[in-house]
């Protein structure tokens, strides 16, 4: 059975940049737009031509891509041609062979928002969209409010899409503006606007995200005909964010009725990238990935409790919906005081270790696991951790180095400014292959910053560990959370961090005690010996 042609347009750099608190640079875009084509999207919207410098320097140093470099505007105002509109003007001089256009359906926001009649906003749509196919360009008409003006007026918003389409328009796209139009509702809109005469391989849609359900309105305006989806890498988007290509694309490839009855131009190749990508996303934007985002997660196929764990090992199908490497995810069989001896081994085997069902230190690892995540350790979450603790108990962990001591000031004084600035250094002393080595670091940024006393520390461990430091050179630390375990004055202090290095290694480390400082060492130190274990040999 020959498979129909589904669409994927991609708006990261456009509707995604909308997200609260995010900001490409022209560089940054660029890097996102060369991986969406390497992922093999089918258009990719760079942003608002004019409307900011950075925009406008993307189309200007645009790489050349596969997919449909798209450029995105408004409609013409009222009361000036098409020809005459210098923001109409400042989209067509991007000179992408695709522009997309955003134009009212919703007869109050045409009232209110515009001030026109139901006629001019018309005859503004058709004359912009002719504009465009006259100078050759293809032409997309994002018909905004689409699903509340349909609820309103039925008749008027299925004539601004056949008003788009006259005047040659390849794409109409049905947006969800608002995000409050449920699955049920945009497949029976999508379907009557099918039935009014708008043909299905000219329909797109755009959803948001605000009742949770922009994937799911997505895949019904699917199922009611549509052919093009409009979404965004990890969700980003305005306020709840946009219908999450991270989630669609394997969904489509993955997932039946999708994968036999649709061709989305995304090898499954391709789709092995998936993970990297939305993790190179995060990492642009200093955000941590969501844990349990689904498919590319880390924890989209971590399987914590012993009975899941224990019919993993038999076969990974019993809890998996697929197998976590055709979207480039990893299974992760975590460590806590549910696990069971099948979970424990499987985990030990994932590092390495080979430990006979009879060996005694398998019950004395579960017992001491259990001991401490009583004391307030959580392994679950710091795999590398468990690891280390693991190899200790097994005696396979390398004697890398030993700490002497270590000691953290921090001093509060005026600078120059007469500003109180704070400044914290850090004193370690390790012993390296029978040698005491002293290293004395301070916190400061290249700003001249106070980065705080666990920067100073992260920093003076690294500086002289001998034949080590080579090794730890492309070591970083991307994620530092803290947690109280128990209040009052009992208070414990647990300290995750999450590191990461040049070889794309990410790894989870826990630290536990009264005094935040002692949790944040021991997290670091076993951050640098589970990189010491992967790479001396």
């Amino acid at each position: 059975m020959t498979r129909e042609r589904l669409y994927l347009y991609d708006t990261t750099l456009r509707d995604g940049q909308q997200t609260q608190g995010v900001q490409f640079s022209t560089d940054e875009k660029i890097q996102i737009a060369q991986a969406l084509d390497k992922l093999g999207v089918d258009y990719i919207e760079g942003g608002w031509p004019g409307a900011n410098p950075t925009d406008s320097a993307f189309f200007d140093a645009a790489p050349k891509t596969q997919a449909k470099m798209t450029a995105f505007g408004m409609t013409k105002r009222a009361g000036r041609s098409a020809e005459n509109d210098d923001v109409l003007a400042a989209v067509m001089n991007a000179g992408t062979a695709s522009v997309c256009l955003v134009g009212k359906t919703h007869v109050f926001h045409v009232d209110e928002a515009l001030g026109i009649s139901n006629d001019e906003n018309l005859d503004n749509i058709r004359a912009s969209i002719a504009h465009l196919t006259a100078q050759g360009r293809e032409a997309l008409f994002d018909a905004e409010h689409f699903f509340d003006g349909y609820k309103a007026d039925p008749d008027y918003a299925t004539d601004c899409l056949k008003a788009a389409l006259d005047a040659g328009a390849r794409w109409v796209v049905l947006c969800d503006t608002n995000g409050g139009t449920l699955p049920e509702e945009i497949h029976r809109i999508t379907a009557a606007v099918i039935a009014a005469g708008i043909p299905g391989d000219h329909l797109g849609v755009h959803t948001h995200n605000d009742t949770e359900n922009a994937v799911a309105g997505s895949l019904a305006a699917v199922d009611a005909g549509a052919r093009q989806i409009q979404g965004t890498l990890n969700g980003l988007g305005e306020r709840c964010g946009n219908a999450n290509l991270t989630s669609l694309i394997p969904t489509l490839l993955l997932k039946e009725p999708y994968a036999s009855r649709f061709d989305t131009g995304i090898s499954l190749e391709a789709l092995q990238g998936l993970t990297r990508i939305s993790r190179m996303l995060d990492d642009i934007l200093n955000r941590v990935p969501m844990r349990q985002a689904p498919y590319v997660g880390a924890a989209a196929f971590a399987h914590k409790a012993g009975l899941h764990a224990s019919a993993i090992l038999k076969n990974p199908a019993t809890y998996e919906h697929i197998e976590p490497a055709r979207v480039g995810n990893a299974r992760i069989i975590p460590m806590s005081n549910q696990a069971g001896q099948s979970n424990l081994r499987k985990r030990l085997a994932d590092a390495g270790l080979d430990v006979a069902p009879d060996n005694p230190a398998l019950g004395r690892i579960l017992d001491l696991i259990k001991t401490r995540e009583d004391q307030g350790y959580s392994y679950d979450t710091a795999q590398a951790s468990f690891e280390l603790l693991a190899r200790e108990e097994l005696g396979e962990l390398p004697a890398f180095f030993e700490v002497k001591r270590y000691k953290v000031t921090v001093e509060r004084r005026k600078n120059k400014y007469n500003q109180m600035v704070s400044l914290s250094e850090a004193v370690v002393v390790v012993k390296v292959d029978g040698e005491k080595r002293l290293s004395v670091s301070e916190s400061l940024d290249e700003a001249g910053s106070d980065r705080g006393p666990v920067n100073a520390l992260a920093k003076a461990l690294a500086k002289d560990l001998g034949r080590y430091s080579e090794v730890i050179d492309d070591m970083r630390l991307v994620d530092f959370k803290v947690r109280i375990t128990q209040g009052g004055t009992e208070a414990v202090t647990r300290v995750i961090i999450d590191s990461e290095d040049g070889q794309g290694r990410r790894w989870s480390t826990v630290g536990v005690s009264a005094n935040i400082v002692d949790a944040s060492f021991e997290a670091l130190l076993d951050a640098i010996r589970w990189k010491l274990i992967r790479d001396v040999r």
